[in-house]
This record gives structure tokens, sequence and C-alpha cells, in this order.
């Protein structure tokens, strides 16, 4: 337990003992003089509960007046979601109405909405390259304007979408080299990776790169964007036929320890907030302890002041 003002608490603890001490030695005297009267004192100690009812109340009423806070273990969920988007040509097919593109946006914009404050979203758009339009933040409408702002151009490479994922969760450029190496990350065990695409790889080897993710500690969840039937997309004024790949997406998902999830039409994508499960930690949090202090010292001090009366009623 730690106090606001511990100055506040010794003054409150040399009330607390002055008010004690007055009390035993006027109880002293009284008893004294009625003995030496020849009366008799009711009650014996009982007759005392009230007054010390009382200086207790006004004790822990100073005790609370220094601000006393306890660190409670609390459980949240938290960390950093970055939300991958495919915005290659491909996503402009329309075999998810109205278009692969604004339905992944309407389920990226559904995840964000239902994340607490507590953990930090950011936003990768990606084709052949990979920029981070939204940093990890705690302020969760800037991910929602980046969501908004995205476009369709180019190809796809969904290696770079786990770099440049991985990129704004270290706060480092992450680059892999032919060999597959990559520099030290370090361990990232709260963050996660939301991709959302329809898999149409373009790019080198995606195995590399999902490996290094999982050496990092990061979870990457898929969600595949399309059906299997495909659809037809004009690129260049040529006519491309482009379906969903789920084999891909299925493995970057299975080798970081994440999972893929389907989502043929526009209902079941905006239920995938509700089926990615993000990383409960516990961690130590102020509770402030001097509203439950108070009420603990006003019922003494009624309790007190009440048997008080009450004995003063009551003696001869």
């Amino acid at each position: 337990m730690t106090l606001s003002s511990p100055l506040l608490l010794a003054v409150a603890l040399l009330v607390t003992a002055a008010l004690a001490w007055a009390a035993v030695v006027s109880a002293r005297r009284r008893t004294a003089a009625l003995a030496a009267a020849g009366v008799m004192v009711p009650g014996g100690r009982r007759a005392y509960l009230g007054v010390g009812l009382t200086i207790a109340g006004v004790g822990i009423l100073g005790i609370a007046t220094a601000g006393p806070t306890a660190m409670v273990p609390v459980p949240r969920t938290e960390g950093t979601v970055i939300l991958a988007i495919d915005v290659s040509n491909s996503m402009g097919a329309d075999d998810v109405a109205p278009t692969r593109l604004a339905a992944a946006q309407r389920a990226a914009r559904a995840f964000v909405e239902a994340q607490p404050d507590s953990v930090d979203i950011g936003v990768v758009a990606f084709e052949r390259g990979a920029l981070t339009i939204a940093r990890p933040d705690a302020d969760h409408s800037i991910a929602l304007k980046a969501i908004d702002r995205l476009k369709i151009a180019g190809g796809t490479s969904l290696e770079t979408a786990i770099t440049g994922s991985l990129s704004a969760i270290t706060g480092k450029q992450v680059a892999i080299g032919r060999d597959g190496a990559a520099p030290d990350l370090g361990y990232w065990p709260s963050a996660t990776i939301v991709l959302f695409s329809d898999g149409q790889n373009r790019g080198p080897d995606v195995e590399r790169a999902a490996t290094v993710a999982q050496q990092a500690g990061v979870h990457i969840h898929t969600v595949g964007v399309g059906t299997t039937a495909g659809a037809t997309v004009q690129v260049d004024g040529f006519h491309l036929q482009t379906s969903l790949e789920e084999d891909t997406l299925t493995v970057i998902a299975e080798t970081t320890g994440g999972a893929y999830h389907p989502a043929s039409d526009a209902a079941r994508l905006n239920g995938i907030a509700d089926t990615i499960d993000l990383r409960l930690t516990v961690s130590d949090e102020p509770l402030p302890l001097a509203g439950g202090l108070i009420w603990l010292a006003l019922a003494l001090l009624t309790g007190g002041a009440a048997l008080t009366v009450l004995r003063s009623g009551r003696v001869i």
C-alpha cells in the first residue's frame, strides 16, 4: 500500500492516539470519582464501547485523508494489433459484395470498434510493397480513418505484408535476406497481426516471413476475403480471373500459431472480431482505498454516537 500524503497519516495517528489517551484518562478519573462516592460504574468496559468506536472512526477517517492506494492484479486484454489489408488489384473483385476490399474494410472497422482502449491498433496497406498508414496507437479513430482511405493499387506480396507489419510492431525496418535471415527483432508476445487478403501471392516465399514472425512471438491471424469460385477483374485493359487461395493463408496462420478465418461473404467478415483471440495479461493497477475507508469511518462514527447516546440515557 502506498500513501499520497504520509504526513497526513502521521498527524491522523497522533490525533487518534491523543483521543485514546484522553478517553482512558477521563474514564479512570470518572471511575475513581464514582467509586469514592460509593457508586458502582454500570456496564464495565462495555460502557465505553461507543467511545472506542468513535475514536476508531476518527482514526480510519484520518488514514483515508492520507490517500492510501493498493496495487491489485487486474486481468485485461492488451497488446498491439496490426491490421494488414491487401489493396492489390484482385481485391477489386466483386465475389464478395460490393468488392473484396470494401468488405475487408467493413470487417476491419468492426474489429477496431470491438477492441478495448488497452489495445494499440495500427494499419498496414500492402500490395507488392507495404506501407504503414497508421502506427499502433490507443486512439482507435486513427486506425479507422486509415482504413477508410484505402484504395486499390498494384499486385500482391504477402511476404512484404508480414515484414511491413513486423516493422510497424518493432519500430524498425524488417527485411529478410535470400537465405531467410532477418535482424534480431526481440520477442513480442503481446503483438498480433490480422491479415486481410484473398491470398493471391506474387512475392517470394511467404513461409520465410511467417517463420520470422513466429520466432519473434508474433501470432498472425489470416482472413480470407473472396470465394474459391472467384470473379473476373479488369487490370490495364485485361480481364483476369482471381479466386481465394486458402492454402497460403492457412500456412501463414499455422506457422505463427494463429488461425485462418474463412470469410466468403460480408456477414461472416463482420463477425471476425469475435473469433480472434487476443492475449490476456495481468497487470498491477492502483486501487484508491479512501472511498471505502471513509464509508467504514462513517459507520464506526455513527455506531459510536448511537451507543454513547443509549448509554447516557441509561445512566442514573
